[in-house]
């Protein structure tokens, strides 16, 4: 049966097995909720709730087993499957994103970019070719991809997801600046740098 968890807890799971990662290429084989917390700036009873839902992944006393924890979240995080992403639009933001290169760091890369510009049209762009965006319905299905990152105008972000979800998307990381519909079934993550700099700026103006 799948452990049905909150999603600020799924969102912190990432983080957790980044950073025991770190632990053990230090050669740290043991932790503890205080020391998680203060690495991570997540308070030690947030981390203990989180790891709860999992049942008991640690002694009261010796804290938690690193290659143990590691290999739990390789599980829950689908680490042993490599995950195909596509980028819809390859302007300043896209090309970042490129660069970032997400499959050094975990077990998603960015496999395909699409764009409406001839000049990009059949580059490669840090080791991802670029398509035009009439292969888009083509390339999701021939690469099974199932998730895509959106970096377009927000005039034409509504028709870009349209498309999207009718080539099979599931997952859609939305970077414009408008609130996009998408049917039952298809899941949305909005982010706005403006947005998380405000909030984080207010965060630090008002202690």
């Amino acid at each position: 049966m799948e452990t049905k968890i909150p999603e600020a807890t799924a969102k912190r799971l990432p983080l957790y097995y980044r950073y025991l990662n770190n632990l053990l290429y230090a050669n740290k084989l043991r932790v503890s909720s205080a020391e998680l917390a203060e690495s991570i700036q997540v308070d030690a009873a947030t981390i203990r709730r989180d790891f709860s839902y999992f049942g008991p992944l640690g002694k009261r006393g010796y804290g938690y087993d690193v290659h143990k924890l590691i290999d739990f979240f390789k599980k829950i995080l689908d680490q042993d499957t490599l995950t195909n992403v596509a980028l819809i639009g390859v302007g300043n933001l896209g090309h970042a994103l490129l660069n970032f290169n997400f499959h050094k760091n975990s077990n998603v890369r960015i496999s395909a970019a699409f764009d409406v510009n001839p000049k990009l049209i059949g580059s490669v762009q840090s080791n991802v070719p670029v398509y035009d965006m009439r292969q888009l319905q083509e390339q999701l299905k021939d690469q099974r991809i199932e998730i895509a990152i959106i970096t377009v105008p927000a005039a034409i972000a509504q028709k870009v997801v349209d498309e999207l979800v009718q080539g099979g998307i599931k997952g859609i990381m939305n970077f414009t600046t408008v609130r996009i519909s998408v049917p039952e079934g298809v899941r949305i993550q909005n982010i706005d740098l403006t947005n998380e700099l405000q909030t984080l700026i207010y965060a630090i103006n008002h202690g």
